[in-house]
Order: structure tokens, then C-alpha cells, then sequence
């Protein structure tokens, strides 16, 4: 009789450990977990070579791709958000209060909330934006050069070891651009993409929205697993 007894205890003594093992890699691991942002697509769009849905989430360091009339918006809560526009190949990072892009084709554009810094660089330039105030922008290479167009917030456009302050509404560009593109076969060279100033208005209106979105995006959490070597979710809330 005793000796059952003394066997129920070391049975019950070795799941303990077990669970309690169990436990503490999971807490262990929680913390060293990276940052994260969800994933919205239209389209077309890759994530690390690899096909992405709407509702999974992308890791730091992910290069994202979006195809001809496809595009995409990375929301990042506390940070901000990416979109993305057709034709356009971005590696992306962030966390830390800070958000960073590296442009190889196409247009992007960056919202932040105060407190975060953004930086889009191209092989023209870098795209900054302060992180005392929230701020909205575009960075545009599809013409071969770098054009930066400010909706809100402090930013600068840095190339040639000169800085360009880009006051909201206006836009400045470092580069030459590729002849054939838009860029050279309109003619106005003060707005965002030699477009007309009622284009650029237009299109600044429309980024106008994703500051409001991305102050929305702060209050949700995102819990989706879809990075590294890309692994794609259907979300289930």
C-alpha cells in the first residue's frame, strides 16, 4: 500500500516538472518574440518570394512585392503603416519606434504616430521623417529618380549630401529621371511626380486617411504568424 502511494507521488511529481518545463519556455520565448505587423492585399502580392493573403502578418526584414494593378498595406499598430502600390518591391523593417523601408521599384507611402521615426531609402536619397510629430509621405522611384511628397509632419529629403526640408503639400526630388517615363513627358516640375497640382491634391487627400487608420490600427493587437520564411494564416477573429 505504501509503496502504490509512494509511486502515485513520484508520477505526480514528474508531471509537474513537466508542465512546469513546459511553461517556462513558453514565457522564455514570449519576450524574444519579434515585432510584427498585419498584412492587407489587393491582388498579387508576395512576401519573401512567397504568395500573401489579406490578415496574415510580416515580420521585419520581409521584402514585399506587389504585381501590376495589386497592392498592399502593412499595418503596425503603435507605429504606423506601409502601403504599398503596384509594381513596387520594398524590404521592410521596424520596431523600436522606428519604421525603415528600402525602395527598389515602385511607390510607397509612410504614415507614422508621434514618437516614430520612418526612413525610405532609395539609390538616390533617403526619405526622413521626425518623430516629433506624426507624419505622412510618399516616396515615388517608378521615373528612375526619387521623388518625396509630404502630406503631413516633418520630413526631409536627404541625397547628394544635401537636405531638402519637404514642407506638407509640396514634394522634392534627387535623381535624374528615365526619359519615356511620366516624369519626362509632363512638364511641371513643382509637384509630386511632375503631376498637376489638382493630381497632387487629390492624391494627398487620399493618403490623408491613413493617419486616422493608423491611429485605429494602434488599438488592435496583431497575433498573426507570417514571417521569416513566410508561412500564410487565415485569421479566425
Amino acid at each position: 500500500m505504501i509503496s502504490r502511494t509512494w509511486s502515485r507521488k513520484s508520477v505526480a511529481f514528474c508531471v509537474a516538472v513537466a508542465v512546469l518545463s513546459v511553461y517556462s519556455m513558453v514565457a522564455l520565448a514570449t519576450p524574444g518574440q519579434k515585432a510584427s505587423g498585419e498584412l492587407s492585399v489587393s491582388g498579387q502580392v508576395t512576401v519573401n518570394g512567397q504568395a500573401a493573403i489579406s490578415g496574415a502578418t510580416v515580420f521585419p526584414d520581409s521584402v514585399i512585392a506587389t504585381a501590376a494593378g495589386s497592392s498592399a498595406t502593412v499595418s503596425l499598430g503603435k507605429l504606423g503603416r506601409v502601403e504599398l502600390f503596384p509594381n513596387t518591391t520594398v524590404k521592410l523593417s521596424f520596431g523600436d519606434g522606428n519604421i525603415s523601408g528600402a525602395l527598389d521599384a515602385g511607390r510607397v507611402q509612410v504614415s507614422t504616430l508621434a514618437g516614430t521615426s520612418a526612413i525610405v531609402t532609395a539609390k538616390d536619397g533617403a526619405a526622413v521623417a521626425n518623430p516629433n510629430q506624426a507624419a505622412t509621405f510618399m516616396v515615388d522611384v517608378e521615373c528612375g529618380n526619387m521623388i518625396v511628397a509630404s502630406q503631413a509632419g516633418l520630413v526631409e529629403l536627404r541625397a547628394a549630401g544635401k537636405t531638402k526640408a519637404v514642407a506638407a503639400g509640396t514634394s522634392e526630388s534627387a535623381g535624374t529621371p528615365q526619359p519615356g517615363t511620366r516624369c519626362t513627358r509632363l512638364t511641371k516640375p513643382d509637384t509630386f511626380g511632375h503631376l498637376s497640382g489638382g493630381a497632387l491634391a487629390a492624391l494627398l487627400l487620399a493618403a490623408g486617411g491613413a493617419v486616422a487608420a493608423a491611429i485605429i490600427a494602434a488599438t488592435h493587437n496583431n497575433d498573426l504568424n507570417f514571417g521569416g520564411s513566410v508561412t500564410v494564416v487565415s485569421p479566425t477573429k
